[in-house]
C-alpha cells in the first residue's frame, strides 16, 4: 500500500513538473503578459486581441522597458511624437513621455492606432502592419488598402508583418482563454 501510494505522488509530481516546464516553455517562445490590458484595449477599439498580442510580442517580447534606435518606447514600441499625437486626438491631457513605460498607457496608445490603421486600409492588416513598421508613407507608396505581403519591397518590413500575422494565429491557439476568445 505503501508502495502504491509513493508511486502515485511520484506520478503527481511528474505531471507537476511537466506542467511547469511546458508553461515555462510556452512563456519562454511565446510570452504574454498584461492579457486583462490587451482585452479591455481588443474590445474599446473593436480589435482582435490576438493581434494585439502579436504586435508586442514583434516589437518587444513583452519587455517594457525597451527603447528603439528610432526612439520608439515600450510594449508597442510607440515614439513620444507619436504618442504626444495620440494623446492629443484622443482626449488625453497630461501625456508625458515616461507615460510610455506604463503597460495601460503604452497598450492603449498602441492599440489605438492599430485601429486607426486598420480604418485608413479598409481592415486590410497586411498594410496596416506595413504602416505600423514602415510608416503609412510607404504603405500608401506600397499599394494601400491593397497591399499584399510579396509586395511588400523591405525585407525588414515583410519579416515583420509575417511574424506579426504568424504570432498572432499562435495567440489566438495557444492563449484562446487568456485573450477571451
Amino acid at each position: 500500500m505503501a508502495a502504491l501510494m509513493g508511486a502515485g505522488l511520484l506520478v503527481v509530481a511528474v505531471l507537476a513538473l511537466q506542467g511547469a516546464f511546458h508553461h515555462a516553455v510556452k512563456e519562454i517562445t511565446l510570452p504574454l503578459h498584461h492579457e486583462d490590458i490587451i482585452r479591455q484595449q481588443a474590445a474599446e477599439k473593436n480589435l482582435d486581441p490576438a493581434l494585439i498580442a502579436a504586435v508586442i510580442y514583434a516589437e518587444s517580447r513583452f519587455v517594457s522597458g525597451r527603447t528603439s534606435s528610432a526612439g520608439a518606447e515600450g510594449l508597442m514600441q510607440i515614439t513620444p511624437a507619436t504618442a504626444a499625437d495620440i494623446a492629443r486626438r484622443s482626449g488625453g491631457t497630461a501625456f508625458v513621455t515616461s507615460d510610455l513605460a506604463t503597460p495601460q498607457v503604452n497598450i492603449s496608445y498602441g492599440s489605438y492606432l492599430l485601429s486607426e490603421l486598420l480604418r485608413r486600409y479598409g481592415g486590410n492588416e497586411t498594410a496596416a502592419l506595413a504602416a505600423y513598421n514602415a510608416g503609412p508613407g510607404n504603405a500608401d507608396r506600397w499599394g494601400g488598402s491593397t497591399l499584399r505581403l510579396d509586395a511588400i519591397p523591405y525585407a525588414e518590413t515583410r519579416a515583420y508583418v509575417a511574424k506579426v500575422l504568424d504570432a498572432r494565429r499562435r495567440y489566438r491557439t495557444t492563449y484562446r482563454r487568456e485573450l477571451g476568445l
